[in-house]
């Protein structure tokens, strides 16, 4: 198999978790697109007409951010998470499924905690101190919500995030009892 192919392998989602969310980043990533044409929007509206926009930068914020935290999730799920490389590539195959089991529990209480910590800050984000639904807001001229429906996605991805790490744990294991 050529280095080329052993990538591709590598790098190809295991699960249908993982392919459903390269799928939604793949798709989402066009958001990019969106996010450049309306900061366009902005520069020509600001400096040939005389007539800023006041969406523009936080709609561009929004969605860069909200790109940004479903990066996490789709590194996972196509295996390019940041590693050590030349720790990971100078030991054997067996010792390598070791790290990554070893990654997978750490990943799954990092992910535990952040799910606690996003929890908390979705509770503020969301409900009054009365325990009515007031969403938080930007405070800017605009003013939208996207504050709170941000610490959501985070919530959501977290949740997500540590599902993913728990179903990469069991193949890790089943594939470490079949190598015996």
């Amino acid at each position: 198999m050529s280095t080329q192919d052993n990538d591709q392998q590598e790098h190809t989602p295991k699960n249908p978790l993982d392919r459903a969310l390269k799928w939604l980043g793949d798709v989402a990533s066009l958001l990019f697109v969106l996010t450049v044409l309306i900061s366009f929007y902005e520069v020509m509206m600001r400096y040939v007409f005389n007539s800023p926009t006041i969406w523009v930068h936080e709609t561009a914020s929004f969605l860069g951010g909200m790109l940004f935290v479903l990066g996490g999730s789709y590194a996972l799920a196509t295996n390019r998470h940041v590693r050590v490389v030349l720790l990971y590539d100078s030991v054997s195959e067996h010792t390598r499924k070791i790290l990554n089991l070893f990654h997978h529990v750490m990943g799954m209480v990092f992910a535990a905690l952040m799910i606690y910590a996003s929890y908390h800050m979705v509770q503020a984000s969301w409900f009054s101190p009365l325990g009515g639904i007031h969403l938080e807001s930007s405070g800017s001229a605009w003013d939208p919500d996207f504050p709170a429906y941000t610490k959501l996605f985070i919530l959501i991805i977290f949740i997500v995030m540590f599902v993913q790490f728990l179903l990469h744990l069991i193949q890790e294991i089943i594939e470490l009892r079949s190598d015996r």
